[in-house]
């Protein structure tokens, strides 16, 4: 496919588009807000459960600042 074919499948496609309304826009906007949530509890619950695991098995691997290296923590639950 080449540069001017490229060019006008995207105006062929930016005529079809049309501004969404007021109603539209915050339907989008709840299931942004609502997949950032779910993949923000998703991540803490990994976090804690490999933070359980590590306490668990007495292992302390912690760096200075505290928190735990993610290498370790991949290690420890797929290794």
């Amino acid at each position: 496919m080449g540069i001017g074919k490229a060019l006008e499948s995207a105006w062929r496609t930016l005529k079809l588009t049309r501004k969404s309304d007021r109603q539209e826009f915050f339907l989008y906007l709840r299931l942004v807000v609502l997949g950032f949530g779910i993949v923000g509890a998703l991540g803490f619950i990994i976090y804690f459960v490999a933070s359980m695991i590590e306490l668990a098995a007495g292992v302390s691997n912690a760096n200075p600042s505290g928190a735990t290296s993610p290498v370790i923590l991949f290690g420890m639950l797929f290794g």
